[in-house]
């Protein structure tokens, strides 16, 4: 989006200093700073303040800072990230398109790339950049987004209540989704019923002409309907959803193949990526597709060329040829079960499960060492890294554990990121 410092100055409630100029769009990392954009400086690990130089000599058309300016283009304000949202928030109310928000517990990341694709083929769509879902990231992306856009996907990332309701004052979207409702950031809203309801939040605020499309197969996801003056749309695989995956099959490497049943008409489609949950993902894509007036066959059309954001069931290959899933970004119970099923689902006569803390989530023992039951049970070794609360313990060297593996062997990586398991899978592709 474009707009002038003076602007930034009326929606942030800031003081500009120097000339009024034109700013195109926003950052707030020198290192992927784009001349003419507006340099935010936020305050985290590091000051951002101290790269305000650094972002003029990349071009940066003006700043936001809280210190006393000292050169170029400078909206003063009293807190660059307040300043951030108030302005994204501004610049939503003057996009004339349509807003679709994304959360929940698992799939939110899968579930927007693919409506990003899916969109694409007959929209100007744009979205967050990997998983930029916060208070951050979300409006820097509303402010990035082209002129000509028609609709914006925004995925929301919650860690409590009242987040995913604060990305919607900023984002104002007509459009919800939620996909599932699982045991992710569950220490922090009393256990998964608090989970539920933090992730509400975004369809109660959906007016009462929006869409919200929900996932009928999750009966907390359903439930939501409630909480709503929206219209509903269930996707899933339930007879009763309106937007149905019928008949799924998985090749060799659990990429599914399936039929989605609509309110528009009826579609195959086929997946580039592993496990049967991802059917789920796409017929939430497509019903973006639908609630849009989007042309659904070209957007089933495209999906079989879809790639999702890196460590998200990311199919490697070791020198030997054993498959590596590579699903290192996060995990919680319910994305670890069906990371597993997804292991179990491919053809391979040794299946290996190495996996890492699931943080941030409550009863952390009753649930990992029901992870470590639910592989056995399913023919999988499990080694666990960095923690002993699956029941075993942890490997000192999961090269040395893992021993030789052969062209017909599996190995899922996982583990939520304080784990750090993507080394590790880099490690056994490259070695």
């Amino acid at each position: 989006m474009r707009f002038r410092a003076s602007d930034v100055a009326a929606a942030t409630g800031g003081r500009l200093v120097g000339p009024d100029v034109d700013i195109d769009g926003a950052d707030f990392d020198t290192r992927t700073l784009r001349p003419g954009q507006l340099f935010v400086p936020l305050i985290a690990e590091r000051d951002g303040h101290d790269f305000i130089d650094a972002a003029l000599a990349r071009g940066a058309a003006a700043y936001l800072t809280a210190r006393p300016p000292a050169a170029g283009t400078a909206i003063e304000v009293a807190d660059t990230l307040r300043a951030l949202m108030d302005l994204g928030a501004a610049q939503r109310q003057s996009f004339a398109g349509t807003v679709i928000g994304i959360t929940g517990s698992v799939g939110k990341t899968s579930t927007k790339d693919m409506a990003l694709a899916a969109l694409v083929a007959s929209k100007r769509t744009s979205a967050n950049a990997r998983s930029f879902n916060n208070e951050q990231g979300l409006p820097t992306t509303i402010l990035n987004t082209p002129a000509n856009t028609e609709v914006m996907v925004l995925e929301m990332g919650m860690r409590g209540f009242g987040e995913i309701a604060a990305l919607c004052r900023i984002a104002a979207p007509s459009i919800g989704v939620i996909t599932r409702v699982a045991e992710a950031h569950s220490d922090r809203v009393d256990g998964i019923d608090g989970v539920a309801r933090a992730k509400a939040e975004l369809v109660e605020v959906l007016p009462h002409d929006g869409i919200a499309i929900l996932n009928g197969d999750d009966h907390r996801v359903r439930a939501m309907s409630g909480k709503t003056s929206a219209d509903t749309l269930l996707f899933g695989e339930g007879a009763d959803c309106d937007v149905r995956v019928r008949h799924l099959v998985l090749d060799a490497l659990a990429r599914p193949s399936f039929a989605v049943d609509t309110p528009w008409g009826s579609v195959d489609v086929r997946l580039s990526v592993s496990g049967r949950h991802m059917a789920v993902n796409a017929a939430a894509a497509l019903a973006c597709v639908g609630a849009v007036g989007g042309d659904l066959a070209a957007g089933a059309a495209v999906l079989p060329d879809v790639g999702l954001t890196a460590m998200r069931m990311q199919i490697e290959r070791t020198s030997s040829g054993a498959v590596i899933l590579n699903d290192s970004y996060n995990a919680n119970p319910t994305s670890m079960r069906a990371a597993i099923d997804a292991l179990v689902d491919l053809a391979a006569t040794r299946r290996v499960a190495v996996v890492g803390l699931m943080a941030e989530i409550s009863n952390a023992e009753d649930e990992h060492r029901a992870i470590a039951v639910y592989a056995a049970d399913r023919g999988v070794e499990l080694i666990a890294v960095g923690t002993d609360l699956y029941g075993v313990p942890p490997a000192d060297d999961v090269v040395i554990a893992l021993g030789s593996l052969a062209g017909d062997h599996a190995v899922l990586v996982k583990g939520s990121r304080v784990a750090g398991l993507e080394k590790l899978a880099a490690l056994l592709v490259s070695g």
